[in-house]
Order: structure tokens, then sequence, then C-alpha cells
């Protein structure tokens, strides 16, 4: 009974909360602000050196044609059903590679690889910006040890605030129910200060960056 009670004061304070309006308390911070100086090194450039920095593998190539060569090198050796990607156009490039790979929910547990595009590339912490919108949603990017992204130089933005706004831009008002900015490797020091990579997702993330301007 004291449970039941317990719950039904947290429900009428929600609903109370919700039937009454609070005033904004700070009106005049400017939520457009830029928190951070320019970078001195082109987007493109900082980006590169910020994945690296924090683990990434960073593949750059020139075009599409480049892009569909590299992934041929790197990905020969695998088998099909260690590759997983269900994104039809990531997809194509595999297929234009003669790289065989699976795209059935049911192979995904034994999959070693999982390709995937991204929503944004974030410049100035070498971040990847992905969603549940895109096909196959949240755990292609988690569930692997490995994680491929095929990233394209118009996706590339300088800051956080531009990779937000650029989702409000493409979703507004429908927008996914899940954003995460994966930030290199999965890792984690929790345990005795030792690093342990891959504890919460892959430990290997590979982004192959196309440049648009070089096709």
């Amino acid at each position: 009974m004291e449970e039941s009670t317990a719950k039904e004061k947290v429900l009428k304070r929600i609903r109370n909360a919700l039937i009454s309006t609070t005033e904004m308390p700070f009106p005049a911070v400017d939520a457009e602000w830029t928190l951070y100086p320019p970078t001195r090194e082109s987007p493109d450039v900082v980006f590169a050196q910020e994945f690296t920095r924090i683990g990434g593998m960073y593949v750059y190539c020139e075009n599409e044609k480049e892009l569909v060569s590299s992934l041929s090198v790197i990905l020969e050796d695998f088998p099909e059903k260690e590759l997983f990607c269900q994104e039809k156009n990531i997809g194509e490039y595999l297929v234009k590679a003669g790289i065989p790979f699976c795209s059935s929910q049911e192979d995904l547990p034994g999959s070693k690889i999982g390709i995937t595009g991204c929503e944004a590339m974030v410049a100035r912490l070498g971040s990847i910006l992905v969603s549940s919108a895109q096909t196959g949603g949240r755990r292609i990017s988690i569930y692997p040890e490995s994680h491929i992204v095929i990233g394209f130089s118009s996706q590339l933005v300088p800051d956080l605030q531009q990779a937000m706004a650029y989702i409000r831009r493409k979703y507004e008002p429908d927008y996914p129910s899940l954003l995460s900015f994966i930030t290199g490797p999965s890792r984690t020091a929790d345990i005795e200060k030792t690093l342990v990579m891959g504890a919460h997702g892959p430990r290997n993330l590979y982004l192959f960056f196309v440049d648009h301007t070089g096709s």
C-alpha cells in the first residue's frame, strides 16, 4: 500500500508540472552562441586528427571509386557471415567491390563487423553521429566487435551545434528516438583503472571518409 501511495504522489507531481507552465529562468541566454573559438585548420583535417587521436582508424577516399577499391582490399578475406550491412546505399558499394555480406537479423549475432553510414561527423570532437532512423536501427553500430562507418564530406560539420541543426532540418517534426555520438572505439577503465577495449560496443572503429569534391 505504501508503495502504491508513493507512486501516486510522484504521478501527481508530474501531472501538476504538465498542467502549470514555468517561465524560462534565463531568458537572455543565447542558445545559438558558439562556445569554442574557430579552428585554424579546415574541418576535414581537424576531424582526421581528432578521430585518429582517440583510436579510430581513418581511411581517406578521394571519390566513390576509391572507396570501392579500399573496401575490397580491407574486407576481401572476411567470410560472408562475418560482415553485416542493412543499409541499401552502403550495400551497393560492397556489391561493387565484390564483397559478400549478410543482412538478415538472424545473422547479426554471428557477425564480426557491422557496416553502416552515419548522420554526420563532428570535426572538433572526431565524433560520428548515428541515429535510430538509419536502416538497421541502433544495434549494428554496437553489437559486432568492429564497426565500419562510411561518411561523406557533405556530412562533415564543424561542431555539435551544426550537427544538431542538421538533424532538425532533416527530420523535423518526426525526430529519431535515439541520437548517439560515437567517439572512438568502446572502452572503459572502471575496473581497477585498467583500460579494457570493447566493453560496451565495438573494440575497433573504422571511418571511410569519401571526399565528394574529388568525385
